[in-house]
């Protein structure tokens, strides 16, 4: 579907579809579950073999590398195309999950368990940033099928993050603690592979001024947008410590994944209300009002004792991600260039790494040291700084427009003859 015949889809749901066809999602979804497979997995087997501590010193180190890699992968799709970056990094990302896992269950040192993190974080395709980027694209200048689209894509992946902590906390208990992570290395093999060959891929971007980077990618709204992606996923780690730290406290290690995919369940059910009845108040004002009912949810982590308690804390805070997420990436599509779009997607989602990597490193010690209520601490201090960081940033980020390069459609190359076909 060409980008003018984008004006005239339907809405919602089926205008999504009607981009993309049914194959499109499905791959993205599957390609992507990894994301919520490996750091869960890493926690896991890890904690299960020499505790907490450095279970937190690698999944911080893994998040790292992937905050790192993210922004190259994202501005190499832009120049080279999606499909042969994609391929080569699905390659090399199973290979390093391997190494890694080989690496914790034959008791490598602890700086080598480190390193094999970081390069598995370097090496991750980057599958929901790109899918980001390429229904933006698909979706071209309309303005509602371009939220849609991206409130769809937002909302897979908090489905990704129901079912990914879920199958790693199942196959810890019944098959083996290391059995997430080779999950992880299969899907990324054969769905991230499906998912750089279909026919919506991007190609190259054409060698012009603005293909070489002269376009502008940083702005005053991204960068707030940037930060406040930092804060959202400190927010994520220091409470997935504190639930895993939990449930060790508890006996039952493995139920983690399945505890912290109750912020999942309710994170998705409340994204697909946003993609079938978005509303009419502005992107701002949904990200500071979500926010900030984030942070209040956030607080009953403070007085969590036992697993169940968790358990309906995280799904209290679940109602309000989706819909932050919607708006955040919402406006991001919109401050960044669009031949920079990928770069754009990947460096907020490296945001989010980057909160994480940086509260694991944190939150692991201090559970381990003080107990769960001090890595929910940190959680309930990261969102209510992200809550702060939204009503002063208001009227920056309420003064993002189409920058000169936006407000004409791009003209992107047909990554083959097949461009115009949907699996």
């Amino acid at each position: 579907m060409s980008l003018s015949a984008s004006a005239a889809a339907p809405g919602g749901f089926r205008g999504v579809f009607a981009l993309g066809g049914t194959a499109l999602p499905v791959y993205g979804f599957l390609a992507r579950l990894p994301a919520a497979l490996c750091p869960i997995g890493t926690l896991l087997l890890i904690n299960d073999r020499d505790g907490i501590g450095e279970a937190g010193t690698v999944a911080a180190a893994l998040w790292l590398g992937q905050a790192l890699g993210g922004p190259v992968i994202g501005r190499l799709a832009d120049r080279r195309g999606h499909r042969a970056v994609l391929l080569l990094a699905c390659a090399a990302n199973a290979a390093v999950l391997a190494a890694l896992v080989a690496a914790v269950l034959g008791g490598l040192p602890l700086a080598a368990r480190t390193g094999l993190a970081v390069a598995a974080g370097l090496t991750v395709p980057q599958i929901g940033p790109l899918a980001r980027a390429r229904w933006a694209r698909l979706a071209g200048d309309d303005r509602a099928l371009v939220g849609a689209a991206l409130s769809f894509d937002t909302t897979l992946d908090e489905v990704g993050f129901m079912v990914g902590p879920a199958l790693a906390g199942i196959l810890a208990v019944t098959v083996h603690p290391a059995s997430g992570l080779v999950l992880a290395a299969v899907l990324i093999v054969v769905f991230g592979t499906l998912f750089a060959v279909h026919p919506t891929a991007p190609g190259p971007t054409p060698q012009t001024t603005a293909a070489r980077g002269d376009v502008r990618l940083w702005s005053p709204g991204l960068a707030l947008l940037f930060a406040m992606a930092v804060l959202q996923g400190s927010a994520w780690s220091a409470a997935n410590t504190g639930v895993n730290a939990l449930a060790e406290s508890a006996g039952s290690a493995g139920s983690a994944g399945l505890i912290w995919s109750a912020m999942a369940v309710t994170s998705s059910v409340t994204g697909f209300v946003t993609v079938a009845r978005p509303g009419r108040a502005d992107l701002t004002v949904r990200l500071r009002r979500t926010i900030a009912v984030q942070a209040l949810l956030t607080l009953p982590l403070l007085a969590v004792s036992g697993v169940w308690g968790a358990a309906f804390a995280v799904a209290g805070i679940g109602l309000a991600v989706a819909p932050h997420l919607i708006a955040l990436f919402g406006l991001v599509e919109r401050a960044a260039p669009a031949r920079r779009m990928a770069e754009a997607m990947t460096v907020t989602g490296s945001g989010l790494l980057l909160g994480e990597a940086l509260a694991a490193a944190l939150a692991g010690p201090l559970a381990e040291a003080h107990g769960h209520r001090a890595a929910f601490a940190l959680s309930c201090v990261a969102t209510a700084a992200s809550a702060v960081v939204a009503t002063a940033a208001a009227g920056r980020v309420r003064g993002l427009r189409l920058s000169p390069a936006r407000t004409a459609s791009p003209r992107f190359p047909s990554p083959d003859p097949l461009r115009s076909s949907r699996d």
